[in-house]
């Protein structure tokens, strides 16, 4: 069994940055892909970004230009950089990760974006 934990999230106003982390309890973040989802109130669970295990990224269009992913394999570790945040990035922010051919999520972490 593999535990994602997240942090980083908080409280910040537009405009602002925050850094998401996602720590992996063992390795395996470099041999599939691995993603960030976010949950607004009322709405779906939608993907945010993601890195493929060639380092390939995709990101959504409401996030491109604003948001990067990045993993340090080495920490087990992957991170979400948020600039320029607006009201509509307020969601949870959820991690995922194919490890071992498994499925795992974390528990989320509020990021809240207001004046």
């Amino acid at each position: 069994q593999v535990q994602l934990v997240e942090s980083g999230g908080g409280l910040v106003q537009p405009g602002g940055s925050l850094r998401l982390s996602c720590t992996a309890s063992r390795s395996g973040f470099s041999r599939d892909h691995s993603d960030w989802y976010r949950q607004a109130p009322g709405k779906q669970r939608e993907l945010v970004a993601l890195i493929r295990s060639d380092g390939s990224m995709y990101y959504a269009d409401s996030v491109k230009g604003r948001f990067t992913i990045s993993r340090d394999n080495a920490k087990n570790t992957m991170y979400l950089q948020m600039n320029s945040l607006k009201p509509e990035d307020t969601a949870v922010y959820y991690c995922y990760a194919v490890i071992n051919h498994m499925a795992y999520w974390g528990q989320g972490t509020q990021v809240t974006v207001s004046s």
